[in-house]
């Protein structure tokens, strides 16, 4: 009977880093929902899971192995997380992790992760690919409100993000972790077999998710999970609501207790009791620049004052200040409209967001009237700020997140009224008398290097300089060393050499980088995503190399022929 359990106990732990299982042959990307007028049984759902959220505010806890703790219970406070749009309205009032309940979600990933990473890698992905289906359908609209109300997207954006998006990270990282178990030594000498083990890193998981998207959120917690490690997820204050509904979808779908541990707290607090332990592993991130480089100083201290058993991994994505470079050949009416997506969906809150426009001299007052023009048929400048998708489904633009956001655009805005190398050509209105609301902002520069051309601004705000036409490479190095970021950019013309000049010379400024299209909307499967230099560290999600971050290979040689003497031939005389 011993023997028998130690049999099954190998069994369980080889199953879990070798896979012979094949995922489904139909994994594709999911489809996006269009809601259009003729939708009308979606829009009718979509109400209903509205009016569920707006009727009453949630009371979400912590989730520490399983088990949900709340406010008013051992010393716990809360914070609210409120409607961007309509700020009096309350959607959410969620527990604050206290220093004890940290450390108790750290216990209890270190608990959980001796079966999770025993479980056959068929039963880790079945979660995962069952949590997809569940977002797809059972919990589509819900998903859909969730995300809208509380992060101020409107339907088209939800819809790509915590639906499409994430459905797809979990369904095509099954298929790009099967495929990576199966990748095993292909030599082998006579007598000997090698094989490689995939492990699961030594220790836990800190994830630390952004507001701006349900589906990284969905993909920092998942991809590790995935893999055979646990996790101790830090939230955005500015997402709970989405993101304690995914965490249910997830549970639903068969997540073991103490898998992912879902703490919202006060982010300096929750991130010094994480990175202090000992069996601190990686770090998954998303968020701003700054936050992330204190971060990485903070783990390199903690290496080189031997806090940790291992050299934690560091994954993480930043920001961006992304371009669209327009050549004199390009079709301007395509090149406006595209850069009128890149820069103000959803508000320009997306890493990848177009912030900064290089336009040539001979095309700019057409682009620019054009610009102008389409922007002010969406938002008319007469129509106060407040109005802009106040509750209605169908609208383009939104509310910035918070009032912390708010005031840094309005500020930027108020800014560059009074610089003289700045023209507001269009926008510059504020309102936040209701919701956090920005107009889209375009701002014409005389100076390409100015610094509304390399900050972040994370807002509506796009700032035009218009170079000579004859002097497109030069514009080209300018773009290049303007800005410290790397993460994506958009090149619009039909000139073949212009596209080659521009694709040679901005090789290292965008690690997406677009050919007549905008610099926003990489698919998952298609168009891997991160950037490099201060953008991040440039792994790819959305493809089978984030995975590799998360696993520690264990190569095992096992041999059959027995030695009959220690000496090599060349040893004889």
């Amino acid at each position: 009977m011993i023997s028998g359990m130690r049999c099954l106990r190998h069994s369980r732990r080889t199953l879990a880093q070798l896979s012979t299982i094949k995922p489904p042959k139909h994994i594709s990307n999911e489809a996006v929902k269009t809601f259009s007028q003729k939708d009308t049984s979606d829009w009718d759902l979509l109400r209903a899971s509205l009016s569920k959220f707006n009727n009453a505010s949630l009371d979400i806890p912590l989730v520490i192995n399983g088990k949900r703790f709340f406010y008013n219970e051992g010393g716990r406070e809360s914070f609210q997380q409120t409607n961007p749009a309509k700020h009096s309205q309350v959607l959410a009032n969620v527990t604050m992790a206290t220093e004890k309940d940290v450390l108790s979600a750290i216990q209890a990933s270190k608990q959980a992760k001796q079966n999770w990473l025993k479980l056959p890698f068929y039963d880790r992905a079945a979660v995962f690919l069952k949590a997809a289906d569940l977002i797809s359908t059972k919990y589509r609209y819900d998903m859909l409100a969730a995300t809208m109300l509380g992060q101020g997207k409107n339907v088209f954006q939800a819809e790509i993000d915590c639906i499409t998006e994430l459905a797809d990270f979990f369904r095509f990282n099954v298929k790009y972790a099967s495929e990576l178990y199966a990748q095993q030594p292909i030599e082998s000498t006579p007598g000997v077999w090698n094989k490689a083990e995939y492990r699961p890193l030594e220790g836990f998981v800190y994830a630390v998710t952004p507001f701006n998207f349900t589906a990284i959120a969905g993909n920092l917690v998942g991809a590790p999970a995935l893999m055979g490690n646990t996790v101790v997820w830090k939230p955005s204050q500015a997402a709970c609501l989405s993101n304690y509904l995914l965490l249910t979808v997830l549970e639903e779908a068969g997540l073991p207790a103490g898998v992912i541990n879902f703490i919202p707290g006060d982010a300096v607090q929750v991130t010094q009791k994480v990175l202090a332990d000992r069996e601190f592993g990686a770090l998954h991130f998303t968020g701003s620049t700054s936050v992330f480089k204190q971060l990485y100083g903070a783990i390199q201290k903690g290496v080189a004052t031997d806090v940790y058993r291992d050299y934690p991994r560091i994954v993480g994505e930043t920001g961006g200040k992304n371009f669209h470079l327009v050549h004199a050949s390009a079709s301007m009416p395509h090149a406006v409209l595209s850069t009128l997506r890149g820069a103000f969906e959803f508000q320009g809150q997306k890493c990848s967001a177009t912030s900064r426009l290089y336009i040539p001299q001979s095309k700019s007052t057409e682009f620019l009237q054009d610009l102008v023009g389409t922007v002010s048929t969406v938002n008319p400048v007469n129509t106060s700020a407040s109005q802009i998708n106040g509750g209605d489904l169908h609208g383009f633009f939104g509310p910035v997140i918070h009032e912390q956001s708010f005031d840094k655009l309005a500020k930027v805005i108020e800014d560059a009224k009074a610089d003289s190398e700045l023209e507001i050509l269009y926008g510059g209105e504020v309102d936040k008398s209701s919701g956090w609301f920005i107009t889209p902002t375009i701002i014409k520069t005389t100076n390409p290097l100015h610094k509304c051309m390399s900050t972040e601004f994370f807002g509506p705000i796009l700032t035009v300089y218009e170079y000579p036409d004859e002097q497109f490479a030069e514009i080209c190095t300018t773009i290049d060393e303007t800005a410290a970021y790397g993460l994506t950019g958009s090149v619009f013309a039909r000139d073949r050499d212009a596209i080659l000049v521009a694709d040679e010379k901005l090789k290292y400024s965008a690690g997406n980088f677009y050919i007549n299209d905008k610099c926003t909307g990489a698919v998952v499967a298609q168009q891997w995503f991160g950037g490099a230099r201060m953008s991040g560290t440039n792994d790819k999600a959305g493809s089978g190399n984030i995975l590799t971050r998360f696993v520690s290979i264990r190569n095992v040689k096992e041999t059959f022929h027995e030695l009959t003497d220690f000496k090599y031939p060349s040893n004889y005389e």
